[in-house]
């Protein structure tokens, strides 16, 4: 027993000891989960904090890069609006100076007009010019005469000698009253410092005579050839002359070829006429009428110079010969009159810089150059010059102010003299940088030290975003390019006022979409081919005046279907364009026929019942519109009962393929969906027939035979809407 309560004592003691353990570990791991859970919260808590820290860091980051975003805008803003302010006080001290040279201008002090000759090939614009340079050359010398690029000047005393001839006769052989151009240099003396005639004739040299948009050029001579009077260029240049207001002045040319003409060599022109015989006076005076009506006819009133008591609302007439010379004083005596006399204003000298680009050409040795045409100011060797091109404006320096020796016409770059400044008005050809690509016909600007370049930039490419801004409106319309941006504008004011033809009907004006300056390249093909893609395959087209045509964009037009003409002049553009307009049309035409139904009302005839059923042959009389063979005729009033098609039209014995309104005649009507039709049975001769139009057949006849109907034919259309129930 006692060893039993032995072994039981000691076995509650191991078990009270275990338990005790047992607590103990237990309180061990409630501590180390405690410790863990402290520690977990500990890390969350420093992992918040870092946390808050990095966003506040990021914030602030944020906010300090807005700040100096803010900070760099409103610097940005501060210098664009100090640049704005800076040119925009430029402009006004530009425009300042403008107005005061404007200003000073004084009718004493006047520059020399600008002459252009123009007319249509072959008439002696050339000849004439070159009879007009050479009138004094002797011994290979030029009397006062200077050759320079683009331009002939004459000098004063050169002229008074040119025109002395018609002084001589006047003393001679005084008249009882002096008409108002010989009285101007009879009364006063010539004012004028000289006349700067543009050496190449027609047209293009006279449209890029501009500056900002104007015409520079002061007077115009306008040769006729007095055996075939006027032709298609010379309809062409008044046209333009009249648009641009400028005025100008006839030379009938080619009198020498007058049957038995006796020519007088440089003579004036009514001692030369005094001389012919009465045969000769009778051509010449029959050859007058007949291009002095022609002239009537574009609505010009024109005399004999010495003849015209009115010159301000009367063209005057001066009968020239370039072959001998006869009348050549005349015209330079009328020219000096009319400018002196009534461009006072325009003619006065002025320190503001006028000048032109006429032309860019490479020269050997020289690189790209251009010749300029100088109308007021003085431009200096080294000036900055601001120009226009195809890619916006571009700044270069004047390196060189070139001109031709005297009485030489030459390019040569050994011959030609070096100037240090030139002063208007003169045809000089500029060297620099960066010409390539400045566009003939825009103005050059030279930047002085109180102006802006960028000013001057925006002022230069007005040339060019004015002039396409304001005539390249149409959404549908045909896509031109030209060689020069005088020529550009040319052609986009024919293509929109085209005037009269020679029988004095309006032309019917083209609609431009697209217009640019340079050859054409394949991007201005896909521009035209948008047109296709529209709908509208008659405007596809490119019109090319005196450009060349990149073979690419040849190969790629004929892929999309793009027609692409060009041209010298743009009467052969207009006309090209208007055969490939009205052949498209036809083709049209051709395949809206079937679906194009003209509108009609026909009232059967009792009496005239030839065949009553397939085919039915009766005879009609239109009661209003127009029966045209294909015609789908139904009745109305019977359930909208489908007749049949016309088939075939019988008037006077006569097939025809179409009668208007009144007409009587036999139809043969063919139903190919109900043959047993019969007339007698489902209808008889008390229904009236109506043409059965549709949405799409007004439609059609709307877009291709809107011309075929009268207003009174439409009115049935109307009519016939409401039959139908068209919307």
């Amino acid at each position: 027993d006692a060893a039993d309560d032995w072994e039981a004592s000691d076995l509650s003691e191991s078990l009270a000891k275990l338990a005790e353990k047992s607590c103990e570990a237990e309180e061990e791991e409630v501590d180390e989960a405690e410790r863990e859970a402290e520690a977990e919260k500990e890390r969350l808590r420093l992992a918040g904090i870092a946390l808050r820290e990095r966003e506040e860091k990021k914030k602030a980051e944020a906010q300090e890069r807005a700040r100096l975003e803010a900070l760099a805008k409103e610097q940005a803003d501060v210098e664009k609006r100090e640049r704005e302010l800076k040119k925009l006080a430029a402009r006004e001290r530009r425009l300042k100076r403008e107005a005061e040279a404007e200003a000073a201008k004084s009718s004493e002090t006047l520059r020399s007009p600008i002459c252009c000759i123009m007319g249509h090939v072959d008439t002696g614009k050339t000849k004439l010019l070159d009879k007009i340079r050479q009138t004094n050359v002797q011994d290979g010398e030029a009397g006062g005469i200077t050759q320079q690029i683009g331009a002939t000047f004459f000098n004063r005393e050169t002229l008074l000698d040119k025109i002395d001839e018609v002084r001589a006769y006047l003393d001679e052989s005084p008249p009882a009253k002096l008409g108002p151009i010989d009285e101007v240099l009879s009364a006063a003396p010539l004012k004028l410092p000289g006349l700067l005639v543009i050496d190449t004739p027609g047209h293009e040299s006279f449209s890029n005579l501009r500056s900002r948009g104007s015409s520079l050029c002061d007077m115009a001579i306008v040769v006729v050839d007095l055996m075939h009077g006027l032709e298609q260029q010379t309809l062409e240049s008044i046209s333009m002359l009249r648009r641009k207001r400028t005025p100008f002045v006839v030379a009938l040319n080619k009198i020498d070829r007058c049957y038995d003409w006796t020519p007088s060599e440089n003579a004036c022109v009514r001692r030369t006429l005094a001389k012919q015989r009465d045969n000769t006076m009778q051509e010449f005076r029959t050859r007058l009428e007949q291009c002095s009506r022609e002239l009537n006819e574009q609505a010009l009133n024109v005399a004999l110079y010495w003849e015209n008591d009115d010159p301000g609302s009367t063209v005057s007439v001066v009968p020239t010969s370039a072959i001998t010379g006869e009348g050549v004083p005349d015209l330079l005596r009328v020219i000096l009159s009319l400018t002196q006399h009534r461009l006072t204003q325009t003619l006065m000298l002025s320190t503001t810089l006028q000048c032109t680009v006429l032309e860019v050409k490479v020269v050997e040795g020289l690189g790209a150059t251009l010749d300029v045409i100088l109308v007021n100011g003085t431009l200096h060797e080294g000036d900055t010059l601001v120009l226009c091109t195809q890619d916006g404006a571009v700044v270069t320096q004047a390196r060189a102010l070139l001109t031709p020796p005297p009485s030489r016409e030459t390019r040569v770059k050994s011959e030609l003299i070096k100037h240090d400044s030139v002063t208007a008005a003169i045809g000089l050809k500029v060297t620099g940088q960066d010409l390539e690509k400045v566009m003939p016909g825009t103005s050059v600007m030279v930047c002085g030290p109180d102006d802006d370049l960028e000013d001057l930039r925006e002022e230069v490419m007005k040339d060019v975003s004015g002039l396409v801004d304001a005539l390249v409106t149409e959404a549908r319309g045909v896509s031109v390019q030209a060689s020069t941006l005088g020529a550009l504008e040319a052609l986009l004011e024919f293509l929109r006022n085209p005037g009269k033809d020679r029988g004095g009907k309006e032309r019917d004006a083209i609609p431009v979409f697209a217009a640019s300056v340079g050859p054409i390249y394949k991007k201005d093909v896909i521009k035209a081919s948008l047109m296709a893609q529209k709908g509208h395959d008659e405007f596809a087209c490119i019109l090319g005046f005196d450009v060349a045509v990149d073979p690419e964009a040849q190969a790629h037009a004929d892929k999309l279907g793009v027609k692409i003409f060009t041209a010298d002049i743009i009467y052969h553009l207009e006309t090209n364009f208007t055969r490939h307009l009205d052949e498209t049309m036809e083709r049209k035409r051709q395949a809206a026929a079937s679906i194009a139904v003209f509108p009609c009302l026909v009232k059967i005839l009792p009496k005239h019942v030839f065949n009553a059923k397939d085919p039915i042959v009766v005879g009609v009389q239109v009661v209003d519109g127009i029966l045209k063979v294909g015609t789908p005729l139904c009745i109305p009033h019977n359930g909208f009962l489908d007749v049949g098609v016309v088939q075939s039209i019988q008037s006077n014995h006569k097939e025809v393929e179409r009668v208007k309104k009144g007409a009587e005649c036999a139809i043969k009507i063919v139903n190919e969906s109900n043959p047993t039709i019969t007339f007698g049975r489902q209808f008889d001769a008390t229904h009236a027939l109506y043409s059965k139009l549709s949405r799409e057949s007004i439609d059609a006849l709307k877009a291709y035979f809107k011309d075929d109907l009268a207003n009174e034919d439409w009115k049935l259309v109307i009519k016939l809407k409401k039959v139908f129930s068209i919307i």
